[in-house]
């Protein structure tokens, strides 16, 4: 498993929040017009000491989903990793719920310049030689599908994620959107490209408590990710937790992960607006807070660490 400080063994990765973000941007914004709440040096030691707390409450492995589009800078975030015990796992993949920028548009098969697509040349040399000269690899493949449904960019998007795939046998996580029951569009997408569903998360599924439409993308062979705990402008984390309580009566431990989707620092909803409107939208939800919720309500140590340590550790290794 590559992590930001080279390849551990499935057995370091330990307890594992596998869907999160350290920074999220947007990089002609960031150079153009600078957001007032960022400042780099400041914004690293925070993630650092953040991260550093997240070790001391048991957690040693922390996924980075920011592929391009959300401002990815592997470089930043290698700093931040050079300072905290954790595992830092970087990520490949484009985030775009519609176009990809115009670049995209002239160079491919069969497009003006030509040539491969540069989006399998992009996401197979993140995972097999490194990111942006930094040696960091990517241990996660990441897709978007949301409102506009699978696009022309989005399916060049998702083919180019599903041959990295089965190249490299780096897994693939989706953001999806729950309310329209996406999740079963993506996994018809990727197993017709030839991806194995069990190499899959469907991403945010927690934001749902649809049981039918969750148990049906686990019965496909998926993990779902229950991944946005203190995201209470969405859904209320005592109804999530309701949620993962009701998968584990009907056993279905063996296909959850727990994680945030939060960030130390985004552009997107930047830490004023969190601390006034999602104050638990931090890493440290689930150990703190999320746990004890859970074993309060019936789960079992056990099912707790098949869900944070032993299924990230079977996803995230290559099969």
């Amino acid at each position: 498993m590559q992590t930001f400080r080279g390849p551990v063994g499935a057995g370091a990765l330990g307890r594992t929040l596998i869907h999160e973000h350290v920074f999220v941007g947007s990089t002609e914004l960031d150079v153009n017009h600078p957001h007032p709440e960022w400042d780099e040096d400041r914004a690293v030691a925070l993630a650092a000491r953040q991260l550093t707390e997240l070790y001391r409450l048991g957690v040693r492995t922390v996924v980075d989903l920011t592929v391009l589009g959300l401002g990815r800078d592997v470089a930043r975030v290698a700093r931040v990793a050079q300072q905290v015990p954790v595992h830092l796992v970087a990520s490949t993949g484009y985030y775009t719920a519609d176009v990809l920028p115009p670049f995209f548009g002239t160079h491919g098969p069969g497009r003006l310049v030509g040539g491969p697509d540069p989006l399998v040349e992009f996401f197979v040399g993140d995972i097999e030689v490194g990111i942006a000269g930094t040696g960091v690899r990517a241990g996660m493949l990441k897709v978007v599908t949301d409102a506009p449904g699978i696009t022309d960019d989005v399916a060049r998007v998702m083919t180019a994620a599903a041959v990295a795939s089965r190249q490299t046998g780096v897994p693939i996580t989706t953001h999806s959107r729950p309310d329209l029951r996406n999740g079963l569009d993506q996994q018809a997408f990727l197993r017709a490209a030839g991806v194995d569903l069990s190499r899959v998360v469907i991403g945010h599924c927690g934001d749902s408590e649809d049981l039918p439409y969750l148990r049906s993308l686990m019965d496909a062979g998926s993990t779902i990710g229950m991944d946005r705990f203190g995201m209470e402008h969405v859904l209320p984390d005592e109804r999530r937790v309701a949620v993962v309580l009701e998968l584990l009566r009907l056993g279905y431990a063996d296909r959850m992960v727990l994680s945030h989707d939060a960030a130390t620092f985004s552009r997107v909803t930047p830490p004023s607006w969190r601390a006034a409107h999602a104050p638990h939208w931090r890493f440290e939800t689930i150990p703190r807070r999320i746990v004890p919720m859970l074993l309060d309500g019936g789960a079992s140590p056990e099912e707790i660490e098949r869900m944070l340590v032993t299924n990230p550790a079977r996803i995230l290794v290559p099969a």
